[in-house]
């Protein structure tokens, strides 16, 4: 008996642990920063705003004040397809506020993540975001601050300010916090 209940307690101490380096976790800019330029690639996605595959420009500076929802990921997978499927719907919904969304693919090989963008897209299937190449590799803008431990970090933002910032370690994103991150559009679309 004795035996159990010590094993329950280290369970229950390592299970605290854990919960409170996820609260800890941090990547990229936090809630009330201001967004800076930074340079990327488009790589796919969007055909409808204006801006051909293959062209370097500052996507965030392109989007301006607009409510947006902003992406990086190092793993182009099964659970990032389902949250911009769920974006795709929520940018086609929202378009007459001029809502947008796009993501940044991270990573040491530029050329690598290009490609794999356009296969990603290519099963995606979706209208609305935009798959971007940021020129700063492998960690993204250096004063975005994107943790190297970080697979995603979303950014949702509006006049240029982060309103909402979650990051997850790889195997974090699932469909609990898909449901939560496009609830929290509703933040930037008022």
């Amino acid at each position: 008996m004795r035996i159990r209940s010590t094993l329950a307690l280290s369970v229950v101490v390592a299970l605290s642990a854990s919960l409170a380096l996820a609260a800890e976790f941090k990547s990229g800019p936090q809630a009330g920063e201001k967004l800076g330029a930074f340079q990327v690639v488009k790589a796919a996605g969007n055909p409808n705003d204006g801006v051909e595959d293959g062209k370097q420009l500052c996507y965030r500076c392109k989007l301006g004040n607009r409510p947006v929802v902003m992406v990086f990921s190092r793993n182009p997978d099964q659970n990032l397809a389902k949250l911009v499927k769920e974006l795709d719907a929520v940018v086609a919904k929202n378009s007459e506020k001029q809502m947008a969304s796009f993501v940044n693919l991270l990573g040491s090989d530029a050329e690598a993540l290009k490609t794999s963008a356009k296969a990603f897209m290519d099963k995606a299937n979706v209208q609305n975001v935009a798959i971007v190449v940021p020129a700063d590799q492998p960690n993204g803008p250096t004063d975005y601050k994107i943790d190297p431990q970080a697979d995603v970090t979303v950014l949702i933002y509006k006049d240029g300010t982060v309103t909402v910032n979650h990051a997850y370690a790889a195997g974090g994103l699932n469909d609990g916090e898909i449901k939560k991150i496009v609830g929290e559009t509703s933040q930037i679309l008022n």
